[in-house]
Order: structure tokens, then sequence, then C-alpha cells
């Protein structure tokens, strides 16, 4: 059973100094235009995470690398983020300045073609043997791009250094083991996940919590509560509340 600790004491940190780290935050959109009450959760969760990665920049070493899903283009990635309101631009930004670089980990032709695939489905297909065959056919694109995604934070994050991942929650991409991934989980995710579930259909669909990834399972108490390293290697299955540090 993994032990909560009241805080990082050296130690603990010295546990994981030779691994590489991952500081793994999901990837809430804004809301569009509408529901002020879900813009206000949003920007909640948001300022708590950069909280939240701050505490354990303090605890683990500054970020050296910053790696965010359905990002292309190496030129000016913020605009990038400003313009798709991803809601991660403020993160990231305060990252940037403290002179984290910004890893391109898409690879465009797959990301379009995985994109596509699920055009593809969302339209309603009649058919069984054409679903089947866009089905298949996206399911195997999504594995390749995951695929992809590891093996290019793996490339990218050096020994020793500290990266920075914004990802849907449940991604189900696989880390290397000895990359040691911290799950940041503000309050405010739960509370939004309540939020559209009551609100039905119409809500913004926001994912169910996935696994980080590879890790070794100890807990660490971080004074915003909410950030820890994440243990097993299946992810994407869903993380429950009991592996979250209290």
């Amino acid at each position: 059973m993994s032990e909560t600790l009241g805080k990082i004491e050296k130690p603990e940190v010295e546990k994981f100094a030779n691994d590489r780290k991952l500081i793994f935050v999901p990837l809430i959109y804004l809301p569009l235009p509408g529901d002020d009450k879900l813009a206000e959760m949003v920007k909640s969760y948001w300022l708590e995470a950069e909280k939240q990665v701050q505490n354990l920049q303090s605890k683990l070493g500054p970020v050296t690398s910053i790696f965010h899903e359905l990002v292309t283009q190496p030129e000016n990635p913020m605009a990038v983020l400003k313009d798709m309101q991803f809601g991660s631009e403020s993160l990231v930004g305060g990252i940037k300045e403290t002179g984290a670089g910004f890893q391109i980990i898409e690879d465009p032709a797959v990301l379009n073609e995985y994109m596509d695939w699920g055009r593809c489905l969302s339209v309603g297909l009649h058919s069984e043997p054409v679903f089947k065959e866009v089905y298949e056919h996206y399911q195997s694109t999504y594995q390749r791009r995951n695929e992809l995604l590891a093996k290019n934070i793996t490339e990218s994050l050096r020994n020793k250094e500290i990266g920075l991942l914004l990802l849907t929650e449940e991604h189900h991409v696989q880390f290397a083991p000895d990359i040691q991934v911290f799950y940041v989980a503000p309050p405010e995710l739960d509370a939004i996940h309540r939020y559209l579930r009551d609100k039905g259909p119409g809500g913004q669909k926001v994912e169910d919590t996935g696994e980080a990834g590879a890790g070794t399972a100890t807990k660490m108490d971080t004074e915003s509560q909410s950030a820890e390293p994440d243990k097993k290697s299946g992810a994407g299955k869903k993380k429950g509340r009991k592996n979250q540090a209290k």
C-alpha cells in the first residue's frame, strides 16, 4: 500500500534523484461562451494547477521541457494555445519564461488522420461493415499516435530532467519505466466532472480520469495536496480517488 507523506523530506527527494520526471496535468479546455459557472470552474482549475506545479518544482527542481498535445508547429506555440483556447496558456507561459523549452511531440500527419477518422465516426454511420472498418482504422491510428507520443517524450526528456505534460486524461500513453510521473489533480477537476454529468449531454465533454503512467507508487503531499507520482504502466485505466494524495 502506498504511504502518504505529510511533506517531501530530503531522503524522499533523493529517492527520485536519478529518474527522469514528468509532471502530468490533465488538459481541460475552456468552455464555449454562455456557461459562466463552468468558465469560473475551469479558471479555478488552471489557477490551482499552476500552484501545484510550482509546488512540485520547489521540491523536485525546475521544469526543463514542455510537452503539449495537439500542437504541431514549433513556431510560436503560445499563439497556438491562445487561438485554440486550451486553457493551459498561462501555466505553459509561466514555465516557458523560466527557460523551459517547448518540445513538439505530435506528428501532424498521424494527428490529422486520427482526427479525420474520429470525424467519420461522429457523423453517425448506419452500415455495420462501414462502421467496423472506420472504427478499426480509428483504433489503429489512435494506437499509433499514442506510441509516437510516448516515443517522442522518451527521446526528448533527458536523464534527471523534468518535463511538464499537458494531455487529455484518458490518453492511454505508456511511458518509459524510468520516467517518474507526477499526477496533478486540483479539486476542481472532480467538481467539473460532476457539473458536466449533472448538466447532461448538452454540456462540454470532459473525459474520465486516466492513469498517468509508470513510476514508484509513493504518495507525496505537496502544500496543494493533490500531486503524486504514479506507478502502473497500464495508462488509461480509471484512476481511483484512493490513489490521489489527500
